[in-house]
């Protein structure tokens, strides 16, 4: 039997659940298989940052491939055209994959399954993307969870799955061999954000650094992970995000790392229950796909979000007057990513201080974030627009200083991308307005001139968000 392997976000060779059971299924005769498809990205909050790591990462795959004595057949348009054409092409048996869960996705899959099927090709798809499969845990009642803890536990009473064998083999065969396209053949410009090494063997260091720095990685993981200017946090978002790490081999290698050394292990627990996470978002848009675009709570789409354009403008590009929200804004420009605590703050400001639709954030992060996923990025502005999944969560609203006095104390984050502040002392780092003029003056900063004021006032706008909410509660 001969299988096309189609590769889409599972960039690697390496806990690939799908290509270890064709390479078992087929005695190593597998064509490896990707296609770039114009409906994915022609999305309006595609980023070119995101093209620019798959393509570098397909350009990574394709060498080991080559290394194997095979070559990555590519190809570009409709799946269930070209995924056909391939496997015609390839005198393919049966075609195998890794499932998405995001109903465009989802779509997608269903559309070129039929079209394969009718063409008397097999397929076999696979579960892959996340420790515990949609649908594998349910309620009580036998509904999906829509609370994390108890979604947290019941996984937690699953074993957790052995990564996947690296496969290294493939077919020889005589589809046309076509080089990784640049950016600018898919209609991409060339992204002003630093560029992240991609591909597995980048996703490998990363994991590799994160587990065994001493200083700043795992071992501090539990305690600092929430502190924006300490790398305790380990960076693979992107990674997990297209696949160039596998998710069973990141969590059982940092249980491994727990295993040689018990020190790790409350650091361990807390990161593998952080993956559980990414999870249960997935889990919650494939049992409630509406959430991709109306609130998961159904009566906050009553919501009237009075924020002002002139506010969404000044939030986007970090001159909001409160240092901790542009630090994060100007972080996400510049470099695709943006520290899972900052995501926090800067959302909660959007839909709490600004009153501004949480659905125009999560779009503008979609635009500029390299690791941006669909699930995990709607569920994590929901939560802080307090229209998703918490159970009681539209009172909660981040104050802005404090959340930069609590994590950022030293200001080591805010005066790297904040630097026209960057010469104030202690507590008047995070609110400038409350500095005496002549400390102000002293440090070379003119709030209204080289900072602005803040553009509202936080408690006024608090009791307006809570106002806000209390109409829908009420009504």
């Amino acid at each position: 039997m001969r299988v096309l392997l189609w590769f889409r976000k599972d960039l690697r060779l390496d806990d690939h659940t799908a290509l270890a059971e064709a390479d078992r299924d087929a005695a190593g005769d597998v064509v490896p298989f990707y296609t770039s498809e114009p409906a994915v990205l022609g999305r309006s909050d595609m980023a070119a940052t995101r093209v620019r790591f798959v393509l570098d990462s397909l350009r990574e795959l394709a060498s080991r491939i080559e290394a194997a004595g095979s070559h990555l057949a590519l190809d570009h348009g409709d799946a269930a055209v070209t995924v056909l054409r391939a496997a015609r092409a390839a005198g393919a048996d049966a075609v195998y994959w890794n499932d998405e869960y995001e109903p465009q996705l989802r779509a997608r899959d269903a559309a070129v399954a039929a079209a394969l099927t009718a063409a008397g090709v097999r397929v076999k798809r696979f579960h892959d993307r996340l420790l515990v499969p949609p649908g594998e845990v349910a309620t009580g009642a036998g509904t999906p969870f829509t609370v994390f803890s108890p979604f947290r536990r019941a996984c937690e009473k699953l074993e957790l799955s052995r990564p996947q064998p690296a496969i290294t083999r493939f077919a020889p065969h005589d589809l046309p061999r076509r080089d990784v396209a640049m950016l600018a053949q898919l209609g991409f410009n060339e992204p002003s954000s630093t560029p992240w090494p991609a591909g597995a063997s980048a996703g490998e260091s990363r994991l590799a650094e994160f587990l065994g720095d001493a200083a700043a990685g795992l071992a501090h993981y539990a305690t600092q992970r929430d502190v924006p200017s300490v790398r305790a946090h380990a960076r693979i978002s992107a990674d997990l995000k297209f696949g160039t790490l596998g998710i069973r081999r990141v969590a059982q290698s940092a249980l491994a790392a727990a295993r040689a050394d018990a020190s790790l292990t409350p650091h361990t627990d807390k990161f593998v229950a952080e993956l559980r996470w990414r999870d249960f978002y997935a889990h919650v848009l494939h049992a409630f796909p509406h959430c991709e675009h109306r609130a998961f709570r159904p009566e906050y789409d009553a919501l009237v979000w009075r924020g002002t354009d002139a506010w969404f403008d000044a939030w986007r590009e970090g001159r909001t007057g409160y240092p901790i929200v542009d630090a994060g804004m100007r972080e996400l420009v510049a470099t695709g990513f943006m520290h899972n605590r900052v995501r926090m703050v800067v959302a909660s400001f959007l839909t709490k201080d600004l009153l501004i639709d949480w659905r125009r954030g999560e779009r503008h992060f979609m635009q500029h974030l390299i690791d941006g996923d669909l699930a995990n990025n709607n569920g994590g502005w929901q939560w802080a627009a307090g229209t998703g999944t918490d159970a009681a969560p539209y009172f909660r609203i981040f104050n802005p200083v404090l959340q930069g006095l609590r994590f950022d104390a030293d200001g080591a984050y805010v005066r790297r991308w904040v630097p026209e502040l960057a010469a104030l002392p202690g507590r008047h780092l995070h609110a400038p307005w409350d500095a005496p003029p002549l400390l102000l003056a002293e440090h070379g900063v003119t709030l209204g001139e080289t900072y602005p004021f803040p553009i509202v006032d936080h408690d006024v706008q608090r009791a307006a968000a809570l106002a806000m909410y209390a109409d829908v509660k009420g009504a």
